[in-house]
């Protein structure tokens, strides 16, 4: 019969039955796995356990230990020999002595070599190169006595180490022999300079010319004779750098001998730097050292001594177009470093004039508009430290690098700063230099495409379209790359679409900045490496400013700087404050109006200090008192509510009536002396406060300044008035301010107590309190006290957190105010050391249940939060 099944059928079966015996092969060998690690510990435990001995050294350590205390000791043994019993014996034992141990230390490495005893050869070998060592002293004490000592040294060390050459090459296994006859090597050409007395010059090319030897050895020799090179090397640094010290000194007193060792350093390093790439970099920086201290020194001997310095700064500047054309990239960049360093110190060396002419007028010693002018400092100095900045800055201002332009700009600063300074102008050349310092700083901080042109920019995008090893994406002016899609060029003066252009094209609107939604830092968003818009905001955006940015900013601190120097040295004289500070009002509202985002606010901040000083300038020119000075300076705070007014809710307008109000305290400093104008001030300042209250985006903190001003000068005029009850006149303004509380409180229960019940309240309580602390009797304190606890009582029972404070705090100082003479009664009767005995005991209280009060100040200030 047959009972085969259709082959649809057959298929999942077989499949049903695979799938089984799977799962059963894998269950199969998880059980085997765990059974294997359940039987190891026993078999180990079942196995005996055999002691392995710990040695204290490896055999070969051992070994080269016991080989070469053998050598040492057979070498300190052929010393004694040499030194004591070489005397006793004549010419024919000497001369066999000198063979036959010498030749036999010599010979005995190459049957240990063939044996494979490598170890024993070196410690025998190195035994016979002492002992020729001994023999060629032994040689001099005998046979040439009357020989230069360090002539003969000088042939001995050659001779010794060619001989040392050959048998380290004969017998190649040996690695001691060639490293001892470099350093043989190093000695015969200086010895023979120092016995033939040749001066330091001499010395110094003696040290070049083994150092070049060392050199060569270094480049022909095998790779694989690491400790050979390794030698010469060590030898070539220590010779050459002493030949380049020696030189560099030279030069300052024989340029020209000095500066043809100078060159050939140079030579040396640089054809080294071509040779080797590993130190083409550091030896190529040697080479462009040596020759900017060659060529300095040369320019030393024929220029006066005002011009040193520039011509090591001008031959630095010529080192960056000498041998760069065909020049590798490393020996471009080692050339560039010496010449950048040379160039960093000459420019250290002439900033002290620059900070010197900055700092001097503002550290002043004569009156203001005396006339007379403070005493000028380093006027000894070299005249020539602008020229080195200037030449430092046409070096920097080429290089299309952020930091160069950043450096450029600086140093074009500084020289500005530094030059009345140095070619000694008078006092009004010297303040009209710093006029247009600051005027040209201004506008690098307003304008500074042309600073940013052909300087990469980073264009942010996401994180996932960067390169991954985040060196960022950047386009300059005038290049385009493959898949790039721009409207314009990316660069100093040319910005992605929306952003206003740099040099020519239109600024951003007020309100916008580069870093600011639809400013350019819109733009900068927007743009994506590949050129396609993104769909979707960048998940992370580059932090780094754009260079713009970064330059304006530098330019503003500059011009900051000069700004504040040039008023400083403008106040020895009337016409020129008057000037200076109006030409800075001038260029600074210009800086307001032209710059963007946070420049444009520090920039009208800047012209409102400078219309402070032209007021006060004003006023102290037409010899006002103080107090009507103080009236005068409240036209600031007046102009700047204003200027607030009409900017409404625009980025500048708050900074500029924080400085307007600034300009107010200092209205009211100057008015102190005269109690009736303070009020009066006080009280125009809250007029000027109030106004502001009225727009909505400055209404809250408007209206608390406006009460406080008018609080005050209320005070102030009560207390010019000698008045001696003040109640009289704050309880009728407290009344009706408290009933238009409770008005207030009951259309809106939301409202705060401070701003329903606050103003009312302190309208009396804080005159009041004034009074009774200088009031002798106890009816006032006593009548205070108890309206205070009453206040106090009410802000409990109702949770109205101005009363409880106002009225809490009155209480309490009228209460010490009354228990002051009775503690100083008892303070004065108790010994003296018992109030320092009781304030310890407080402060162990207190620090033993630290964390305690620290929550129950949590627990009232959270109560207290809560009230309203």
């Amino acid at each position: 019969m047959d009972n085969a099944l259709p082959p649809a059928d057959e298929l999942v079966l077989v499949d049903r039955e695979l799938a089984q015996l799977d799962a059963r092969r894998s269950q199969l060998l998880a059980r085997r796995a765990w059974l294997l690690q359940a039987l190891r510990p026993v078999a180990a435990a079942s196995r005996p356990a055999r002691p392995r001995p710990v040695a204290d050294s490896t055999p070969r350590s051992a070994q080269n230990v016991l080989l070469t205390l053998g050598g040492v000791l057979l070498t300190v043994a052929a010393v004694a020999f040499t030194l004591v019993s070489w005397g006793s014996m004549g010419i024919g034992g000497r001369a066999a002595v000198l063979f036959v141990v010498t030749s036999a230390a010599l010979a005995v490495p190459v049957a240990l070599l063939r044996r494979g005893l490598g170890s024993t050869a070196e410690s025998v070998a190195a035994l016979g190169m002492a002992l020729m060592v001994l023999d060629a002293y032994a040689v001099h004490r005998v046979a040439l006595t009357g020989t230069d000592a360090l002539a003969y040294t000088a042939v001995a060390s050659a001779v010794l180490a060619g001989a040392w050459t050959a048998y380290g090459s004969a017998l190649g296994r040996l690695r001691i022999p060639l490293p001892t006859a470099v350093v043989a090597a190093q000695l015969p050409l200086p010895l023979g300079v120092l016995a033939a007395d040749g001066g330091p010059l001499a010395l110094a090319w003696a040290a070049l010319a083994t150092a070049v030897l060392d050199l060569a050895v270094v480049v022909r020799l095998n790779p694989a004779a690491a400790a050979v090179r390794t030698t010469a090397c060590v030898g070539a640094g220590a010779l050459g750098g002493w030949a380049l010290l020696t030189g560099a000194r030279l030069s300052l007193s024989s340029p020209v001998p000095a500066g043809a060792l100078l060159l050939a350093c140079a030579a040396v390093a640089l054809g080294l730097a071509w040779r080797v790439a590993g130190v083409a970099v550091a030896a190529s920086a040697v080479a462009g050292l040596a020759t900017v201290v060659a060529a300095g020194g040369a320019l030393r001997a024929v220029v006066p001594g005002d011009w040193v310095v520039p011509g090591y700064v001008l031959c630095a500047v010529a080192l960056a177009a000498v041998l760069r054309s065909a020049a590798p990239r490393a020996v471009k960049l080692g050339l560039s470093g010496a010449g950048a360093g040379v160039l960093a110190v000459g420019v250290v060396w002439a900033l002290p004039p620059a900070v010197v002419a900055l700092v001097t007028p503002v550290a002043r010693t004569t009156e203001v508009w005396s006339g007379e002018h403070a005493a000028r400092y380093l006027t000894s100095y070299p005249s020539t430290a602008p020229l080195v900045l200037l030449l430092a800055t046409a070096a920097l201002a080429p290089v299309p690098r952020l930091w160069a332009r950043g450096g450029a700009l600086f140093l074009a600063w500084a020289t500005l700063t530094a030059l009345p300074l140095s070619l000694h102008l008078p006092y009004t050349a010297t303040l009209s230099v710093q006029l247009l310092t600051t005027a040209a700083a201004l506008y690098a901080a307003v304008r500074p495409g042309a600073l940013t042109r052909r300087v990469p920019i980073p264009v942010p995008g996401p994180v996932a379209d960067r390169p991954a090893d985040g060196t960022g994406v950047g386009l300059t002016v005038g290049e385009t790359r493959p898949g790039v899609a721009t409207t314009g060029t990316v660069g100093a003066d040319a910005q992605p679409t929306g952003a206003g252009a740099e040099a020519g094209g239109p600024e951003p609107a007020p309100g916008t900045d580069a870093d600011a939604p639809g400013g350019s830092g819109a733009a900068w968003e927007g743009w994506r490496p590949d050129g396609a818009a993104a769909a979707a905001p960048p998940r992370a955006v580059s932090p780094a400013m754009p260079p713009r940015e970064v330059l304006a900013w530098s330019g503003l601190g500059c011009g900051l700087a000069s700004a504040a120097s040039a008023t400083a040295l403008a106040l020895d004289t009337r016409a020129a404050t008057f000037t200076t500070l109006g030409l800075l009002l001038g260029l600074f509202t210009a800086v307001a109006f032209l710059a963007g985002g946070v420049r444009r606010a520090v920039g009208a901040c800047a012209a409102v200090v400078a219309a402070t000083g032209l007021v006060l300038a004003g006023a102290a020119a037409s010899e006002s008192a103080d107090h009507h000075t103080a009236l005068a300076l409240l036209a600031v705070p007046a102009a700047t509510a204003a200027i607030g007014a009409r900017l409404r809710r625009h980025p500048v307008a708050p900074p500029v009536e924080i400085a307007g109000a600034v300009a107010g305290l200092l209205s009211l400093s100057l008015a102190a002396s005269r109690p009736a104008v303070l009020a009066l001030v006080l009280a125009l300042g809250g007029v000027i406060a109030a106004a502001t209250a009225v727009r909505p985006e400055r209404r809250v903190l408007a209206s608390w300044t406006a009460a406080g001003l008018f609080l005050l000068a209320a005070w102030v005029r009560l207390a010019a008035w000698d008045v001696e009850t003040p109640e009289a006149y704050t309880l009728p303004v407290t009344v009706p301010a408290l009933v238009v509380g409770v008005l207030r409180r009951r259309r809106d229960p939301e409202a705060s107590s401070w701003a329903a019940y606050g103003p009312g309240l302190a309208a009396t309580l804080v005159p009041s309190l004034v009074a009774a602390w200088a009031d002798p009797h106890w009816t006032r304190p006593l009548l205070l006290g108890a309206a205070a606890l009453v206040v106090t009582l009410l802000g409990a029972r109702f949770r109205l957190q101005a009363l409880l404070v106002l009225g809490g705090a009155v209480l309490a100082l009228d209460a010490l105010h009354e228990l002051a003479p009775y503690v100083v009664q008892v303070v004065g009767a108790l010994p003296r050391w018992l109030p320092p005995a009781l304030a310890g005991l407080l402060l162990l209280a207190v620090g033993a249940t630290y964390e305690q009060r620290l929550r129950d100040a949590r627990r009232l200030r959270e109560r207290l939060g809560r009230m309203r």
